[in-house]
């Protein structure tokens, strides 16, 4: 009969098998569902302010929601030009940041682990993650602004969908890498190993495998930097500014559904003011259709 080698002894598998299936003492038990209550009640009370928000935002949107307002622009009541430049803006920031994001990822997972170059872009990384989404603005005014003043010339727009894309881009492209990153971490080695030993060279075993298997983790971590995108106000409210109504260039002011919100709320008149909770009940229902057609499509595949 084999034995089994511990730092304490040896056991035979009958001693083994029996001592995996013995019950664990009562007292053990008792410690047990107390700590799993603690951690469902502590869950729990964690989820009451997500869901109250949620709440309050479906009780009192839904109420004045409209099937026509999903094509009128502000000045009829509307927000189709707002959701429209959100997703104009948002689509630019995600064309600049997403691929410079998971090729950065990739480098410092696949390529730089250990050295000074891959620990500053890792520091760099994780102060922009912390940099409060205002300064993000400020920073891209001040690059558009320089674009105009100096390099270019006044045919350059200050305020324009191109700039509101670059502010959201510098939040995305973090997320991105530093998810993509952790994500690849994740992928165990065995799968390396077994792409090399098939004759994959480096190329191959991070694009067809590594990155074949993370796939969904960097999914997810991408649609985190889309969904805080889609909702800061400050960025673009100094690159984009606002337009009351529909926009027939991106060189031009445009409307988002962050600014809209803050706009009403700011607004004197009464029914303008009454439709905020209308269009915080859009702008989650479209970061939430995102999330589940993402969701949907990577486990269909994955």
């Amino acid at each position: 009969m084999r034995e089994f080698q511990t730092s304490d002894s040896s056991y035979s598998d009958a001693s083994l098998t029996k001592e995996l299936l013995t019950p664990l003492p009562p007292r053990r038990q008792i410690v047990e569902y107390v700590m799993n209550g603690i951690a469902y009640v502590f869950s729990v009370l964690a989820m009451v302010p997500l869901f109250s928000i949620l709440w309050e935002i479906v009780f009192r949107g839904a109420s004045g929601l409209k099937p026509e307002m999903f094509w009128k622009s502000v000045t009829e009541f509307g927000f189709a030009n707002a959701i429209l430049g959100t997703v104009t803006m948002v689509a630019i920031g995600s064309i600049i940041s997403i691929p410079i994001g998971l090729m950065t990822g990739i480098l410092l997972s696949e390529f730089s682990q250990k050295n000074r170059f891959a620990d500053t872009i890792r520091f760099i990384g994780k102060i922009l993650t912390g940099v409060p989404s205002i300064v993000v603005g400020i920073f891209a005014y001040g690059v558009f602004f320089s674009l105009r003043k100096g390099l270019i010339g006044e045919a350059f727009p200050q305020f324009s969908a191109y700039a509101g894309g670059f502010a959201l881009a510098v939040i995305i492209l973090p997320i991105v890498a530093l998810t993509t990153e952790e994500a690849l971490k994740l992928v165990p080695k065995a799968l390396r190993l077994g792409s090399a030993a098939l004759g994959g060279n480096s190329f191959q075993t991070t694009f067809r495998v590594v990155v074949s298997a993370a796939l969904p983790a960097i999914t997810t971590g991408v649609l985190l930097g889309l969904a805080r995108a889609a909702g800061e106000t400050a960025p673009l409210i100094f690159t984009a500014l606002f337009s009351l109504d529909w926009v027939t260039g991106l060189d031009q002011p445009t409307a988002s559904l962050p600014v809209l919100i803050y706009n009403l709320y700011n607004d004197p008149d009464p029914q303008r003011n009454a439709l905020v909770w209308t269009t915080s009940l859009v702008l989650v229902g479209l970061v939430m259709v995102v999330s589940l057609i993402s969701r949907v499509a990577t486990s269909k595949k994955y």
